[in-house]
């Protein structure tokens, strides 16, 4: 266990003036704190909150940073109160602790919304403090190096969730070494078997090549040395366990075709040495096309600069070369850390580096607006994900401005990383001047133009395509608001309705100081409410007009079938027990019913599984959230709602004969088994121009089989002429429809 005095000295190393006793204060009221309390290893704990300050000490944060990460579990796990560290430390540490306090396990195995709301509180409190990130990640590095004293079940769960959000979300903030070492404590538990089998050859190729790294570094030093670039390093190392797998999986290789298992970083003075070290050994070496990537001159999200490129090197090894220059090192070993703006304002006045900072926060803001606008928690959680896990494309508007981009991106992400407004009125892209099809993959370098359409309304099947939580995110909340739209304008006209038949007038002033009661959050919602059949118009007229009294008037049905009951109030006609149901009688005229055109893909009108066609009597039943379900008067299911009149809707079919659509119906075939007989009964429905949606067929006894049949037609008289001509053929037994 690291000592008291070597934390200290640590930290003066780097910086000299560092404030000695605030540092001992935190490490005293740290070990008194938690006294005798043990971890699962049997070490004292005072032992974690030193192995996570002295991980800081690495990335030379400042003694503040330091203090924090030894008080950082004194609230949670001992008596100690923010009041008490506010008045010891200050406010500033005090905040930062209770902060992390508040992130509880992000227990990526459990239930969505739980993993949202702890994904939330992570990034928010980051968003207020970017140390608590810094100190969250050195606390679970400390925890992964550990974590083979934790049961079996733990190690997955814990290395899963780091997997995850923990590994992705260091690499996005910069903090590649930090990324690099968790996925690899990662894998060695969440897939023992290809770890033990990675690492195993990586050792035997290690020891075939020994000396190889040693010589390629001499090699390439006296190369750049002999050429002018004198103050050089070169460091070179064999790639980690977790990248050679992922690599393997993704390019679908086996180990033996792996080419770049070695890795050389070239460190310069200053930016041109980069671009002068990367024509020297160019010249001198051959490159492997398709292998260079300039991230000086289009740096990515998080700040990384480097220029990468594979060349056949020295022993005509495959290698992968990153130059940079030392500052650009740092920010790539220790990403936000390194920045000056954590380090007590270590480096003042550095315009571009201020600059370059907002950039390695650009990432966290927009996800913290998605967070703002996103209705879902576990959306946020999706979104969050695909967004830490992607690789990018650069691509530029016809302006100039640079747009990155996850790879695999569509325009579509490019028209809503531009703006979200852009996006949901896209209608077609041009890619580099010429028109492309919107489901096109983007490329590095790509000039985007989108064609936008005031009238536009994003299709729901475009989140199948895009690939980005932003598109994704916002297409679903226009596709919920389209949908809300429709229910609204179905609920307006029942409520419109219910109202006329009060006596009343009905309009959105009414229900505004009424929906506490209606437990509506809007106008809108309410209404879409009453669309969906999720709230009676019934009650939004009592909850409008408390004194109003329910009057039900009885009709005689032109037919002898019997009597139905309509409430004057609301316009809604249902059965009395025993009697007619609505439809079966025209005693409500057929201008009063509700219009239904053939709206079986319409958010707020189903037909029923077994459809209807025009012809038939129909009648809507309100079902909750789906709004109006259309059935033939026939359907059993109706018997179900019996109990339940306010329910029921009378409508009529409004067929437009300029746009006529087809209507689905089920009819069931009992068909004589024997060579030819589907061939048949496929022929006679294609001949009465009949489509057939799905087919199945059941053998009911050896000379039997049974055919169910989804058929679209254009209204009952085709469909009675199918059953008729069905009827009639030889290899036919019984042919009927079927209502449910």
């Amino acid at each position: 266990m690291m000592r008291q005095y070597e934390l200290v000295e640590r930290v003066q190393k780097y910086k000299p003036d560092a404030n000695e006793a605030l540092l001992n204060k935190a490490y005293v009221y740290a070990m008194q704190k938690h006294g005798k309390q043990k971890r699962a290893s049997g070490d004292p704990y005072i032992s974690h909150p030193l192995e996570v300050a002295a991980i800081l000490t690495e990335m030379h944060l400042d003694e503040s940073t330091i203090a924090v990460a030894l008080l950082h579990d004194t609230i949670e796990d001992t008596n100690a109160t923010r009041a008490e560290i506010d008045e010891l430390f200050g406010e500033d540490i005090g905040r930062l602790v209770e902060g992390l306090t508040k992130l509880k396990k992000l227990d990526l195995v459990t239930k969505k919304a739980k993993q949202a709301e702890n994904l939330r509180k992570l990034l928010l409190a980051i968003s207020d403090d970017v140390r608590v990130l810094l100190v969250k990640l050195a606390d679970r590095l400390h925890n992964m190096r550990t974590l083979e004293h934790m049961r079996d079940d733990k190690r997955a769960r814990i290395s899963e969730e780091t997997m995850e959000i923990y590994a992705p979300l260091a690499g996005r903030m910069g903090m590649q070494d930090m990324r690099d070492e968790l996925e690899d404590l990662s894998f060695r538990y969440i897939n023992p078997e290809a770890y033990e089998t990675v690492t195993r050859r990586l050792a035997e190729l290690s020891q075939r090549n020994e000396g190889l790294i040693k010589k390629i570094e001499d090699e390439l030093r006296e190369l750049l040395v002999a050429n002018g670039l004198i103050n050089t390093s070169v460091k070179g190392r064999q790639k980690q366990p977790y990248s050679v797998f992922r690599k393997m999986q993704s390019k679908s290789l086996s180990f033996e075709q792996l080419s770049d298992v070695y890795g050389f970083r070239i460190i310069v003075d200053d930016l041109p040495s980069c671009y002068r070290a990367l024509g020297i050994v160019h010249t001198r070496w051959r490159v492997v096309p398709g292998r260079f990537k300039d991230y000086i001159s289009t740096p990515k999200q998080n700040d990384y600069r480097s220029i990468h490129t594979t060349i056949v090197g020295p022993s005509r090894q495959r290698i992968e070369l990153q130059i940079r220059t030392r500052r650009m090192h740092e920010i790539a070993e220790y990403g936000i850390a390194a920045h000056a703006l954590y380090k007590d304002g270590e480096g003042g006045g550095d315009g571009e580096l201020l600059s370059r900072e907002s950039n390695a926060y650009s990432w966290l803001r927009h996800t913290i607006e998605a967070l703002a606008e996103g209705d879902n928690p576990e959306e946020f959680l999706e979104h969050t994900k695909l967004e830490l896990f992607q690789d990018q494309v650069f691509c530029f508007t016809p302006k100039g401005k640079l747009i990155a981009l996850p790879r695999g991106a569509t325009p579509i992400d490019f028209a809503y990383a531009v703006h979200t407004n852009i996006g949901d009125t896209t209608v077609g892209a041009k890619i580099n001047g010429s028109i492309m099809p919107l489901v096109t993959r983007l490329s590095n370098g790509d000039e985007v133009e989108i064609i936008r359409s005031g009238v536009q309304v994003p299709p729901a099947a475009w989140e199948q395509i895009v690939v980005t939580g932003k598109a994704r995110a916002a297409i679903r909340r226009a596709t919920r608001m389209a949908i809300r739209k429709q229910y609204a304008g179905l609920g307006h006209r029942i409520l419109e309705r219910t109202f006329e038949r009060a006596g009343k007038i009905f309009s959105r002033d009414t229900l505004r100081p009424v929906l506490h009661r209606l437990g509506q959050r809007d106008v809108e919602d309410a209404i879409a409410a009453v669309g969906r059949g999720e709230l009676s118009s019934i009650d939004v007229l009592r909850a409008v007009y408390p004194d109003y009294q329910d009057e039900r008037v009885t009709v005689k049905p032109s037919t002898d079938e019997g009597w139905f009951a309509m409430n004057s109030a609301n316009g809604m006609v249902f059965k009395i027990p025993g009697k007619a149901r609505p439809g079966e009688g025209e005693a409500a005229a057929a201008e009063d019913r509700m219009p239904i055109r053939g709206l079986g893909g319409n958010a707020e009108v189903h037909f029923s599984p077994a459809g209807a066609v025009p012809g038939d009597r129909i009648v809507g039943i309100m079902e909750d959230g789906k709004g109006i379900t259309i059935y033939p008067i026939q359907a059993s299911a109706l018997q179900k709602f019996d109990d339940e009149p306010e329910r029921w809707i009378d409508v009529r079919w409004d067929l437009d004969e300029a746009n006529k659509s087809r209507f689905m119906a089920r009819i069931m075939i009992n068909a004589i088994n024997e060579p030819g007989t589907l061939a048949t009964v496929a022929q006679t429905i294609a001949r009465l121009d009949i489509n057939i949606r799905t087919l199945s067929m059941v053998r009911v006894a050896t000379d039997f089989t049974e055919m169910a049949i989804d058929i679209e037609v254009w209204d009952l008289r085709q469909l009675n002429q199918l059953l008729v001509e069905v009827k009639e053929l030889d290899c036919i037994s019984t042919v009927r429809r079927v209502y449910d």
